[in-house]
This record gives structure tokens, sequence and C-alpha cells, in this order.
């Protein structure tokens, strides 16, 4: 009787020590403590001190100013249940090789986009109803807009005009510096995250406003929206940003016009081959599967997989991918692009005459322009956790196969080589964010997505890259631009309406 007590007390103490131990690394690595399957590592508990003390700081800026954040959205409010269940619903019952996402569903279609939606490629996927609106200048981009003044219930909480954030001020305050910030995905970023990087900038801006003394306001809006290109993101500055007269537009995107086979000789039509697992222990199996529950045994399965006991290649390395040539186009210099060069790597030729475009159209209404460089977590030889990581190794090895790690990383190296001298060759600001963040795949969800802690660090870093430039425009007296006398200060809002479809398959 007394060893089946003390046995029992044993056991009890184990799994009270597993408990802790368990609460303790999800707290460490920043998971929510009671949530299962893990989910996406959030808060500042995720965030490294030493990825805040590799940003470079601004003079003047304070490192405690990080930990602070942006106040709740005001405009953030109930989801209809409604929405709630044809989110869920398209969740649910993906079509089309999953073509129509559940966002999709609460995106408002530009109609000269759409057309006949039952004629369309994807939207013709959508569960019976789409939201659309006709464009003023009968134009199809950009091709959609968000709902305005809304939660949706990918968690996308949006202002006036449908754009990502709080209202909007209207009319514009006196003493107050208006910056947009345009772009895809990596823009307005997942919808669930609390808050984009560019609202961190906003935030961190009045922080240090406030410091200084300065009776300025700064008023950082994010026109961001994913799966679009530079052709679209020029619309949407011309048709939903030049209204605003923003002091500033900031341009950032770099990942969906990025096609190496630009560079490609003869691109090998093999399928994609991943690493098999048919071999893989039992034991090796059952901890991939529990580390989707647990933090603790996540970190078990992680040693043993990246100490090679695991079958195939699983080890967090790149997958074995077959031989290609590369052709570098012949007369250009890589290390200092000619910008007007005819036959340029990743669609740069059209994205140049997009930003010139966007510069040109700025200067209608006397703005500023700043173009960043793009992050992809990319470089030859990289290995990566396979479980916390596993996106960025799909997304590296799947959706850019069979294109090799360091074909990846010579092409985003030299497209932002090219981004640097466009800026300085047209005399517009270069935010140098790759170059001001630090290369760590914890910052990352994917391979150009940043995750909880990669979006805070990626607006600390445009931070304090900003600070120079606004404090010499407000030494210039440039900023903020008085509100010319007799110009509209009417908002680009649109009026959505609700369609029902009925496609037949």
């Amino acid at each position: 009787m007394r060893f089946l007590k003390d046995a029992l007390l044993v056991l009890i103490s184990l799994a009270v020590s597993a408990v802790v131990a368990e609460g303790v690394v999800r707290y460490i690595d920043g998971y929510p403590i009671l949530l299962t399957p893990l989910g996406e590592p959030m808060g500042l508990a995720s965030v490294k001190q030493d990825s805040v003390d590799k940003v470079p700081r601004a003079a003047g800026v304070e490192r405690d100013w990080f930990f602070d954040g942006p106040p709740p959205l005001p405009n953030k409010r109930a989801v209809p249940e409604d929405w709630e269940r044809l989110y869920r619903f398209v969740e649910a019952n993906p079509v089309g090789g999953m073509r129509f996402r559940p966002s999709d569903a609460f995106k408002v279609w530009n109609t000269s986009f759409s057309g006949d939606p039952c004629r369309h490629w994807f939207l013709r996927y959508a569960p019976g109803q789409l939201f659309l609106y006709d464009a003023p200048d009968g134009q199809p981009r950009p091709p959609y807009r968000f709902l305005p003044d809304v939660t949706i219930p990918s968690g996308l909480t949006t202002n006036q005009i449908g754009w990502r954030g709080p209202p909007i001020e209207n009319p514009r305050p006196e003493k107050t510096v208006r910056i947009v910030f345009v772009g895809s995905s990596t823009v307005v970023e997942a919808h669930h995250l609390p808050y984009s990087w560019p609202e961190y900038v906003g935030h961190w801006m009045n922080v240090w406003s406030r410091a200084r003394g300065l009776g300025i306001r700064f008023e950082v809006l994010n026109a961001g929206r994913e799966s679009i290109i530079s052709s679209d993101i020029a619309a949407v500055v011309r048709t939903e940003v030049l209204p605003l007269r923003p002091d500033l537009v900031v341009y950032h995107e770099g990942g969906n016009q990025f096609r190496p086979a630009s560079i490609v000789e003869k691109v090998p039509r093999d399928p994609v081959t991943r690493p098999s697992s048919a071999q893989e222990p039992a034991a090796v199996k059952w901890l991939k599967e529990a580390a989707r529950y647990s933090a603790l045994i996540g970190r078990v399965q992680a040693a043993f997989a990246m100490a090679g006991a695991t079958a195939g290649n699983n080890s967090g390395a790149e997958w074995p991918k077959p031989d290609y040539k590369v052709i570098w186009p012949e007369g250009l210099d890589e290390m200092n692009p000619d910008l007007d060069f005819a036959n340029l790597p990743v669609n740069l030729n059209l994205i140049q005459k997009d930003l010139d475009q966007i510069r040109s159209d700025l200067g209608t209404i006397g703005a500023d322009m700043a173009l960043t460089s793009f992050f992809w977590m990319v470089k030859d030889g990289l290995v990566v956790d396979p479980v916390r990581h596993r996106f960025i190794i799909e997304q590296l090895n799947a959706a850019n196969w069979p294109y090799r790690y360091r074909d990846l990383e010579r092409l985003a190296n030299f497209q932002n080589r090219l981004f640097a001298k466009y800026a300085a060759v047209h005399g517009i600001a270069f935010l140098d964010l790759v170059g001001n963040t630090p290369f760590d795949p914890d910052l990352f969800i994917d391979a150009v997505h940043t995750s909880y802690a990669g979006t805070r660090i990626r607006g600390w870093a445009a931070f304090n890259l900003l600070v120079p430039l606004v404090e010499k425009k407000l030494a210039d007296k440039a900023w903020p631009r008085p509100w010319p006398a007799g110009a509209s200060t009417a908002l680009p809002t649109f009026s959505p309406r609700l369609t029902k479809l009925d496609c037949m398959p």
C-alpha cells in the first residue's frame, strides 16, 4: 500500500512538473498559455530582447518606447453572426483548389475587374454572394477594396474608406503630418494581428513627438491589401491616396512579382519533391503530431529533427532541387544595376514604370515619396526549425519550386540594390528595412510575412529610419503642408452593394 502511495505521489509530481514546464516554455516562446493547438506566438513575450537591440536607434529615441503599443482601436466592433457563419462555411468547404478564400467574401470587388462574377476564374467560386462596387474611373485596378467601417471574421478592422486601422481624422487637423503606407500583404499584415507595422510606426512617431515637445501629431495610415501588384498599388495611390493629400507615401512591396524564372534558361518541369517521411520511426511521427499541442514537446521534436533523427530531409534544411542553368542578362551589372536596362529580372521594368507613375501622381499634390527594401527570409545554406518555421520551408521550397535558395537570395539582393539606386537617382528617401532588421526566422511566419514579433520589429526599424527624415522636413518647415484653400476635404468613400449569385458548376 505504501508503495502505491509513493508511486502515485511521484506520478502527480511529474505531472505537475510537466504542466509547469509547459507553461514556462509557452511563456518564453510567446504562445498563449491555455490555447490548443498552439497557434502562433503572440505578445511581447515572443519578442527577443536582442532583436530589439539589433535595430539601430535614431538619435533621441528611447529603447523603452518599443514596449509601448498603440491604444485599442476605437472602431473595432463585434462581428455579425451571419458573417461568422459565412466565414466558417467557406473555410470548411474550399472549392476551386482553394482559389476563393474565406476573407474574399468580405472584400468589395471592383465590377470592372470582376465583370460577370460567374465567368471569373475565381470569383465564380463565391458562396452565393459578393460585395461589389463601381470604380469611379471605370478601371479594373485596384481589383478590390475592404468593406468600410467594419470588423470582419478574419480580425481585420477598417476605417471609413476601408483601410486597416483607426478612423481617419477629417478634415485633417492643423499641425498634423499625414503618412500613408502602400503595398500588398506585407503592409496590411495578417488580419488576426492586433496591429500592422505601419500602425506601430504611427504610435511611436507620436511618442517621439511628445517627448520632443514638438506640438505635431502624426497620422499614419495603411492603404495595403493582400494579393496586389505594383500596378494595383499605383491605382490605389491615384484613386484613394491622393484625395487625402498626405505629406509622405511609403511604398513597400517586393514579393508578388518576384519571378525567378526570369533568369533561368529552362525551368525544370519536375514535380515538387517533398522530403520522405515514410521511414520515420513511429516515435518521431508521434512527436511531430504532439508538437502541435505542446511547446515543450515541440522543443524535443525540433532537437531530434535538427540532429538528423528523422528520415529523408526533414531537418529544416533546403529540399533537394533539380538542376537548372542560370543565365544572367548580358551586360547587366548585378552590383550597380542600370535602371534603363531593357530586360531586368523579377519584373523590375514594370515595377519601375509603376513607381514612376506614383511619383508623378504624388507630384501633383506636392507629396513626398519613400521606397523601402524588401525582406526575403532566405539565404544559401539556411536551416530553420522544422516545426516553428514550417511555413518558411514550405514557401521557399514548394511555392518557389524548383529554385535554389542561393538564387532566391541573389535576386532578392539585386531587387533591393535596384530599389536603393532608384531612390537615389530620383531623389526620394530609401528606408533600408532589410539592413536594419535582424536576420531571424522567428520574426517570420513564412518567407516574407512577419510574425507578431517580426511585425513589431519591422515597425520599430521603419520608425527609427523615418525619424531623421521627419526631423529634416520639420526643420525645413516642409511638413506639415497646409491644406490648399478651396481643396476638397472629402474622403474617397464608396458604396458597396451585396449581390446574390447563382453560378452553375
